[in-house]
């Protein structure tokens, strides 16, 4: 079954950048905010900011606001309004509700220790069980054997990786879409919220490629197109951790911005000449924007990457 609909081939470009208001942009965050934002401009196309706060005791006071002044002090200037999931449940219950009449959501009283006895991927064994509503429950979407899949897997092309095969029933199981805790789960918002924003390009770190085959199918199990999906190359550390803020990831300085950019450019292939360095965020930005190459993005070696995550050129890091 094909990955993505042609339906999007004459539709105008929608891209977005969604962060997580969990903490503070890092270089990390600025590699796929810059490879999303390029690619977009580059198709003339729309760029969209979504902030997802979807997880209240998660969430860092004042993040959402710092985040979009990191964007702004390096140039990534959005379309439109912010979206904040936070302000959209009434749509996100809808979905659900449009799920249960068609019998493909089933409530889940699971635990942690269960699914770890499952190997981490959940089997499905709430849907042949009575769940009982007065105890804390979970709603999960009937996903593996809902569409016709040959042996469960599903294909996909990747515009940086290539070809993908992810098995649905073995790498994905049915999916969350509420929590026990009543707070709705990313895997529903990021779809409902994609569906109706009329996104047609996400431009993501790696490590979200597992993730990808079980939303196209969710996009599938709604009669709508998913996006075309490609997958940058993530920043690590020195001691080969991804850059996060739980592992301590320095925040962007903007008053480095363009050193900021000239390095997440080179960083994703892109081959920026030494003397846009001191240029202004703009030219830097107006130079990726021109030479745009998913291609240098998709044939750079690991090991090309390490002289910038030594942390020696790029203090940052």
């Amino acid at each position: 079954m094909p990955a993505t609909s042609p339906a999007f081939l004459n539709t105008p470009y929608i891209g977005r950048f969604a962060p997580s208001p969990t903490g503070l942009l890092h270089f990390g965050s600025l590699v796929s905010a810059l490879a999303s934002f390029l690619d977009a401009r580059a198709c003339r196309g729309t760029w969209l900011v979504r902030m997802e706060d979807l997880d209240p005791p998660r969430e860092q006071p004042g993040a959402a606001d710092a985040i979009l002044q990191a964007l702004e002090q390096h140039g990534l200037t959005w379309d439109g309004e912010v979206v904040f999931q936070s302000r959209r449940h009434a749509a996100y219950e809808t979905l659900l509700h449009d799920l249960q009449r068609q019998h493909l959501i089933y409530r889940c009283d699971c635990t942690r220790q269960d699914l770890q006895t499952m190997g981490g991927i959940y089997n499905g064994r709430c849907r042949t069980r009575l769940v009982d509503t007065s105890h804390p429950h979970a709603l999960r979407l009937k996903l593996y054997d809902t569409l016709p899949l040959p042996d469960d897997r599903l294909e996909f092309t990747d515009l940086f990786q290539g070809q993908q095969i992810q098995n649905l029933r073995l790498e994905a199981g049915d999916q969350i879409l509420k929590r026990k805790d009543g707070l709705f789960a990313y895997q529903l918002a990021v779809v409902a919220d994609d569906m109706a924003q009329g996104i047609t390009h996400i431009i993501r770190g790696l490590d979200l490629l597992p993730v990808t085959a079980r939303q196209i199918a969710f996009f599938n199990i709604c009669h709508r197109p998913a996006p075309l999906y490609g997958h940058v190359p993530m920043a690590i550390n020195q001691h080969g951790q991804k850059l996060s803020k739980q592992n301590l990831a320095l925040p962007l300085d903007g008053q480095k911005a363009s050193g900021n950019l000239w390095y997440a450019l080179a960083f994703l292939g892109q081959r920026p000449p030494p003397e846009l360095k001191t240029a202004t965020v703009a030219e830097i930005l107006a130079w990726g924007v021109q030479h745009w190459q998913r291609e240098q993005v998709a044939a750079m070696p690991r090991e090309a990457l390490s002289p910038l995550l030594s942390g020696e050129e790029y203090p940052h890091l």
